[in-house]
């Protein structure tokens, strides 16, 4: 298991992209405790510290698609870094003027989310030119989704650390520097300078105009509002079971079951269409979310909120697969970024969804969202199973890396999967 991921990191430019990528996302990943905190170490009401980091969450999901657009029309650098630069601005202008004009700081944040760079999307644009088989690519897309994981573990563990030692307003200044520094350790490299899209057909839809798209998004908005759900139900079971404490612990063991199954899952080369594969994980998901409801013991619970985050990396990164085989060619970074944007919006509505559930029915109701959510995905699926199996448009398999050989631009125009996938 470990060889075939020390071979992607050992490939020249892997191991850089991917931690300049991670560092680079870390302002999304810890964007909105960091803003909380700074609004309450400022003496605002919690009500606008969730708004303020409302407004930052809703601007992030509305550019990342937005952002990956242009990055498909005019490269990386010229869009990632200035994104980047305008986004850490904000957030710094909004840590040093604070909350005393509130336009100002709502303006500040939803700047900083609107510009927060297409990083993600960029990567897994990135993976067909840097690694040279078919395998490794899947190998990377799954690594890609376990690396998110400790991220969103680290990011707010960074921004607690940087309070602790410093201020709430420094973990804003320090959070956004890092963010930059790392998008541009990603855009100063060759295989993001060398990039182009493919050739796109003009059409104001983009990437949403794959039929095969539209549908995973479907199913993945509500796999992203089994885990928004899945927090708050979280917070509800934990306010009689041991406090903040019990609640860490689940988020931590989410967090580890997930970690675990995406690491078994991009150890193993997979064979078959990937569109089946993603009903057997999103099934498995729901019918691992479905324990919850029994709401036993502290330990017990824990080891079930594992369990239910196993099969969360292994959809992702197949989705990941999915997204490459039906976007339509020069769209890729757009479409990967908008299976961000509805991951986003599905956890968003979760979150506030389960919130008056449990207050009506308490942390057993809480729990039946995500199962609920997991069943709907699993029916999204197999009700567009047929749109699912026809190949999309062909993605940017066929990108073209500048300065590559002529026998180079042949390998990366072929379909990177013997199932037909491009990714």
């Amino acid at each position: 298991m470990a060889a075939g991921y020390l071979e992607i990191l050992r490939t020249r430019h892997a191991a850089r992209l991917l931690a300049g990528t991670l560092v680079g996302r870390l302002p999304n990943a810890a964007g909105a405790i960091a803003i909380v905190l700074f609004v309450r170490a400022e003496g605002g009401s919690y009500s606008l510290a969730g708004a303020l980091a409302a407004v930052y969450g809703v601007s992030n999901a509305v550019g990342q698609p937005l952002l990956g657009r242009l990055v498909d029309l005019y490269g990386q650098p010229r869009i990632q870094l200035p994104a980047a630069l305008v986004s850490a601005l904000g957030m710094v202008v909004f840590a040093l003027t604070g909350t005393g004009s509130l336009p100002l700081a709502y303006t500040l944040t939803a700047v900083a989310g609107l510009f927060t760079p297409p990083l993600e999307g960029g990567l897994r644009a990135l993976w067909p030119a840097v690694l040279p088989r078919e395998g490794q690519v899947h190998t990377a897309y799954a690594m890609d989704a376990v690396a998110q994981e400790v991220m969103f573990t680290a990011g707010p563990l960074l921004v607690t650390l940087c309070v602790s030692l410093w201020s709430a307003q420094a973990a804003l200044v320090v959070l956004n520097a890092i963010g930059v520094l790392g998008a541009l350790s990603v855009v100063v490299s060759g295989p993001s300078r060398a990039w182009r899209s493919a050739p796109r057909e003009a059409h104001w839809l983009g990437a949403l105009r794959s039929p095969g798209l539209i549908a995973l998004l479907g199913a993945f908005l509500f796999v992203g509002t089994a885990l928004g759900s899945i927090t708050v139900a979280g917070v509800s079971y934990a306010d009689g079971h041991g406090g903040d404490a019990t609640y860490g612990r689940l988020m931590a063991a989410l967090g580890l079951g997930a970690l675990v199954g995406g690491t078994v899952y991009g150890a193993r080369r997979w064979s078959g269409a990937p569109e089946r594969r993603l009903r057997v994980l999103v099934a498995l998901l729901a019918v691992c979310y479905l324990p919850l409801t029994l709401v036993p013991g502290a330990v017990a619970m824990t080891a079930l909120v594992a369990l239910a985050g196993v099969f969360l990396a292994p959809c992702i990164a197949c989705a990941f697969i999915i997204v490459d085989r039906h976007a339509p060619k020069g769209t890729v970074t757009e479409a990967f970024s908008w299976l961000v944007t509805t991951f986003t919006v599905g956890a968003s509505v979760g979150t506030g969804l389960a919130g008056p559930v449990v207050e009506w029915g308490g942390a057993v109701w809480g729990f039946a969202v995500p199962g609920a959510a997991g069943g709907a995905a699993l029916l999204v699926l197999l009700a567009t199973g047929r749109v699912l199996a026809a190949t999309g448009g062909g993605s940017d398999g066929g990108a073209v890396v500048e300065g590559s050989s002529e026998n180079d631009r042949n390998v990366a125009a072929e379909p990177r999967f013997s199932t037909g996938h491009q990714a």
